[in-house]
């Protein structure tokens, strides 16, 4: 886990309940737990200043930090695509999205593509994404400031049952996610047992939750969050995402005691 991306999370789940903001001293105190020196703290969080994700102040000879306003819709933005998933039948639309972009934009055309994957859309041609959910919109708002990036937006039915699954199966790799969340839960599902047990310390638990959520957080940029009708047989994400759930509440108490007790004495 990555120093930066551990400041993100303890920010995400834990220090947004608690004034949203933290010391310095506490920060380190917190990052500590996984084995961060502070030195790296004091770096991270710099950098972190620097690039417009921490804003800080001075309290005495104390420094606190917060997240800035474009770090707040980031990390929401974030929160929201790894906790909730889509409910309700499917209207048998598909959204789709066809793009140019100059060939001297190509970090844009990169941006535009991981973004349209963050929101749930697969390329069925290297310039045509689409989602069975309707976010066009919000693609849309996210590149209202780059005109070079010209996007055009559609709402479609295909010939059939039978052809909707071909699409599905031809703009996400099914089977290596489904594989991949099946590890997810091997690694995941023994280990309920021991959370609802209680039988780790409340530093344990802190750990095993952080680190909880650094494996599953990667799988909402790969996982469009298909309607049943749409996946293979036997899928194994909504298993997944119910071990995920589960786990991240049967840590929450022990975790939280101990934010609070190194908050306190940092």
């Amino acid at each position: 886990m990555k120093p930066r991306s551990l400041v993100f999370d303890l920010f995400g789940d834990y220090l947004r309940y608690r004034g949203g903001e933290v010391r310095l001293r506490g920060l380190v105190a917190l990052m500590s737990c996984f084995d961060v020196p502070e030195a790296t703290v004091r770096v991270v969080a710099t950098r972190m200043r620097k690039e417009g994700w921490l804003e800080s102040r001075r309290e005495g000879r104390e420094t606190v930090y917060a997240l800035t306003g474009a770090a707040w819709e980031l990390l929401d933005e974030g929160r929201d695509r790894i906790f909730r998933r889509a409910r309700g039948p499917w209207d048998g639309y598909w959204s789709m999205v066809v793009y140019s972009v100059p060939e001297t934009e190509r970090a844009l055309r990169e941006q535009l593509r991981k973004k349209l994957a963050w929101f749930g859309f697969g390329p069925l041609s290297s310039a045509v994404w689409l989602s069975p959910h309707d976010r066009t919109d919000a693609v849309l708002a996210a590149f209202a400031d780059h005109p070079a990036a010209q996007l055009h937006t559609f709402r479609s039915r295909s010939a059939g049952a039978e052809a909707d699954r071909d699409i599905a199966a031809r703009a996400w790799d099914l089977k290596e996610l489904d594989q991949d969340y099946s590890e997810l839960l091997e690694t995941y599902r023994p280990r309920l047992a021991g959370y609802r047990d209680g039988t780790l310390s409340d530093r344990e638990a802190l750990v095993e939750r952080m680190r909880l959520i650094h494996d599953y957080r990667l799988f909402p940029f790969r996982d469009p969050d298909l309607p049943p009708e749409l996946l293979p047989a036997d899928w194994q994400g909504r298993r997944a995402h119910e071990v995920f759930l589960e786990a991240h509440g049967l840590l929450r108490a022990r975790a939280e005691e101990c934010v609070d007790r190194l908050l306190k004495i940092g």
